[in-house]
């Protein structure tokens, strides 16, 4: 694997020209973590070269409706003027699955004075890492995603179906941990980890999840920007895959209503920058107080990040009782009921995994979120509850059940908008707020069964 961290532009036209690249790919992740930008020729793309993209393009929904007026427009200039992109080149990846050798690149984004977007998403995600620097940690963490693979469903309509595999049938049971499952779609498999070697994305294990074809992936442990950058870029490459082999991929996180949702289980500790310590574990091996302070924050402020975590209406059907999916914010050692888990493991390597946040989320936004959460609990000390040793399920909801809850908790709770930032809360809130109007408008299946002709 080449070491791209320290790429100039010199480096950049070695690794082309040894991969005989022709075109371009510019990326940004907008709101949803959708990619967005321009393709280019190679030729085209040069270190003096001053791209530009429409401020507004990072702040769509996913309808890519705009708010009509507003406070967004508090953030967002009513002139619709230019962001200006400058190149991570540490982020350059082929193209595995182009038909001509094609690479592509993450953008960050800055205004005309050279001043970060500060509600790009990954704007915000590195003045979280920021601030963590500032202290002198350096956070770690290590994302486990989840997704379903589903029969190909152009009919928005038609509830999905899981996929046949290489038996000719389609599962009806549930299959956790199975080998023989995920080997039913093999040749997925091999083509997605073929994709992601030549992507060099640091994988680890698959495995079979609960639902009825529903698969995880985990991630090596490594900084958050890279690893934000790793899930954006698995999302591409996982549904492009899958379309070859005639199935989609997806990551809502609740597909299909009799099955389990899907997470974004996201573990998380901070080593100390200078020692390389990790600083939840005391020299003999304890739990520290940060440790505890840091469980607290996350227990304090994610009731009131979820739509961070839990972006879109459908996001909220995955937290029901008993669905392998929390419904608070307790915490526990090696107890998966809970919102907030500790997994068995040595001082060293003594972490905290958010189980809340949804597959759906968009990665910079939901590690920027966590880990401002654990920041703010470490800053103000805030002590957790007492450890969960039982079945949290048959404790009360303590989540916000709905994304309008969820908006309304978010727009209260100030110190996350100190942290994260109040043009990125602000433009946040006002795109969601247009979705959920959005989906106001649909009359669903379960209101014409059950009210048309009996209220």
């Amino acid at each position: 694997m080449v070491d791209k961290s320290n790429f100039t532009f010199s480096d950049l036209e070695t690794w082309f020209n040894e991969r005989r690249v022709t075109e371009i790919e510019c990326l940004v992740p907008d709101l949803t973590g959708v990619a967005r930008g321009k393709i280019l020729p190679r030729e085209k793309f040069t270190e003096d070269r001053g791209m530009r993209l429409p401020e507004a393009i990072v702040a769509i929904g996913v309808t890519g409706e705009f708010p009509e007026e507003g406070p967004y427009y508090d953030v967002i200039h009513a002139t619709d003027r230019d962001m200006h992109l400058r190149p991570d080149l540490s982020t350059v990846r082929i193209v595995p699955w182009a038909t001509d050798p094609t690479a592509q690149v993450i953008h960050d984004c800055f205004d005309r004075n050279g001043v970060m977007i500060p509600f790009a998403p990954r704007s915000v995600l590195r003045h979280i890492c920021g601030l963590y620097a500032a202290e002198g940690w350096t956070p770690i963490v290590a994302p486990e995603l989840e997704f379903y693979l589903i029969e190909r469903n152009p009919d928005p309509n038609t509830p999905l179906k899981p996929p046949k595999g290489r038996s000719g049938r389609a599962e009806t049971s549930r299959q956790a941990y199975s080998i023989d499952a995920v080997n039913e779609f093999d040749p997925l498999f091999e083509d997605i980890y073929d994709y992601c070697e030549k992507m060099e994305l640091n994988v680890d294990t698959l495995i079979h999840e609960v639902g009825a074809g529903q698969m995880e992936i985990n991630f090596f442990h490594d900084q958050p920007l890279g690893l934000a950058d790793e899930v954006f870029f698995f999302k591409r490459t996982i549904r492009e895959a899958a379309l070859r082999h005639e199935m989609y991929a997806t990551f809502m996180a609740k597909p299909m209503g009799n099955e389990p949702g899907s997470a974004m289980h996201v573990h998380q500790s901070i080593v100390n920058t200078a020692s390389g310590k990790n600083i939840f574990s005391n020299p003999d091996g304890s739990p520290s107080k940060e440790f505890y302070w840091y469980i607290g924050g996350l227990q304090k402020y994610t009731p009131a990040a979820m739509s961070l975590f839990a972006p879109y209406v459908n996001s909220y059907r995955r937290l029901s009782r008993s669905m392998s999916a929390p419904i608070n914010i307790q915490w526990g050692t090696d107890n998966r009921t809970v919102g907030i888990r500790s997994p068995v493991a040595t001082p060293e390597a003594r972490r905290v995994e958010n189980r809340v946040i949804g597959a759906d989320a968009n990665p910079y936004v939901a590690l920027a979120a966590t880990l401002a959460c654990g920041y703010l609990g470490i800053k103000n000390r805030i002590e957790p509850t007492a450890e969960c040793k039982g079945d949290a399920y048959l404790s009360e909801y303590q989540l916000p059940q709905s994304l309008s809850e969820a908006l309304a908790w978010l727009a209260d709770e100030k110190d996350l908008h100190d942290v994260l930032g109040k043009p990125f809360i602000t433009v946040y809130s006002e795109v969601k707020e247009i979705e959920h109007a959005e989906f106001m408008k649909v009359i669903s299946p379960w209101e014409r069964e059950h009210l048309l002709l009996h209220v």
